[in-house]
């Protein structure tokens, strides 16, 4: 079962699911619009290993927006930082955003019960576009959970994005035993 509006207010006044800065404005029906933030990233290298700590490198988007261009994959991150204790939250690219060709996630919409921290974007392009900070970059909505709750994401020993920062975060895959 997906959220309402309703639903969401009453988990936000239950502290459940936390979103900062949160603005009534972006509360749609099932749903809630988030922000593409001040930061993006790209990779050093061309050729990325699973097995190896690829660096990135961050820098702010200009006032006058920067131009993604197709064959890069950008790390971008969410203005909001959220919290969701007792739902599932998925992210998923607003329309507007799909038909200007840009894609905000490649496999990772899907948020963890106790996920909490900024979202990190795997943004890719069809065709040049310009982007800017703070523009409308995607929703998220929240699925109701059957069932007790043993493995909290964010106090799982192993999980390797709980250190809260407004800055997109690099692949942690390395970190994993293959």
């Amino acid at each position: 079962m997906i959220l309402t509006d309703e639903q969401i207010l009453a988990e936000m006044e239950r502290g459940t699911i936390v979103i900062e800065p949160y603005d009534r404005a972006c509360l749609g029906t099932n749903s809630y619009d988030v922000h593409l933030g001040r930061y993006l990233a790209t990779y050093r290298d061309h050729v990325l290993d699973a097995r190896k700590h690829n660096q990135i490198d961050v820098f702010e988007i200009p006032e006058e927006g920067f131009v993604l261009t197709p064959e890069t994959l950008y790390l971008g991150v969410t203005e909001e930082y959220t919290e969701t204790h007792a739902h599932v939250p998925f992210l998923e690219g607003k329309s507007s955003v799909g038909r200007l060709g840009i894609d905000i996630h490649a496999t990772a919409g899907k948020g963890d019960v106790g996920f909490s921290n900024t979202w990190t974007l795997e943004i890719s392009v069809t065709q040049p576009v310009r982007i800017y900070r703070g523009m409308p970059i995607g929703q998220l909505i929240y699925f109701a959970v059957e069932g007790a709750i043993q493995n909290y994401y964010n106090r799982k020993p192993n999980a390797k994005y709980n250190q809260r920062t407004d800055k997109p975060v690099e692949s942690m895959m390395w970190m994993n035993k293959f």
